[in-house]
């Protein structure tokens, strides 16, 4: 971020055999706020993918929405079209707070400061053009929290054993990618986010 330091790191890569990624993140800055967004288009292939970029497509078009106002429009797109899991994370620069939500198993962790650690629990399902209901969580901004947003294809829990080793959020993703890359069953997305 350009008066605020966020330092971003991204892995993704395709299911083995699969040419196509179903997964689709963006991450933009405009003015008064930072968004991070992660869909996984159901299944895999190109339908799959093709349902996780409508999504996309809505949030680069409507980056000052609210995460709710933004998911009410991704659901409205995405009627005719493969439903999709999604998670986003928005950070008000002005306020200095930080808000997210994820819909299906996507996952969000926050660690602040000092390294505790809280996951999101999101709500289950999917988006598919029918209204659903949401949770949006929300906290204070602070020196030195890491944000972390990742769809199925990553196993937490590995995830965690590197976290504490690593130094930066680009030292996670190379180390992720060393120790599991060649191992994926699923498409896999990975988003490492640091504020300092």
């Amino acid at each position: 971020m350009s008066d605020t330091a966020l330092n971003v790191a991204t892995y993704q890569k395709p299911k083995q055999g699969n040419y196509y990624c179903g997964d689709s993140f963006i991450y933009n800055e405009t003015e008064n706020n930072f968004i991070c967004a992660l869909a996984d288009g159901l299944g895999s292939g190109e339908l799959a993918k093709d349902a996780s970029k409508a999504v996309m497509q809505v949030i680069e078009e409507n980056p000052d929405d609210t995460i709710r106002s933004l998911i009410e429009k991704c659901n409205r797109v995405l009627d005719g079209k493969r439903g999709v899991v999604l998670g986003i994370l928005r950070i008000d620069k002005k306020e200095g707070t930080y808000a997210y939500s994820s819909i299906g198993n996507i996952g969000i962790v926050v660690v602040d400061g000092s390294g505790k650690k809280s996951r999101n629990i999101p709500l289950p399902g999917f988006l598919a053009g029918y209204p659903r209901e949401l949770r949006v969580k929300r906290g204070d901004l602070e020196k030195g929290m890491r944000f972390l947003v990742f769809s199925d294809g990553v196993d937490e829990r590995k995830l965690s054993k590197l976290f504490y080793r690593a130094h930066t959020v680009q030292d996670l993703i190379e180390q992720y990618d060393i120790e599991f890359g060649e191992s994926r069953s699923d498409d896999t997305t990975l988003i490492a986010m640091e504020y300092s």
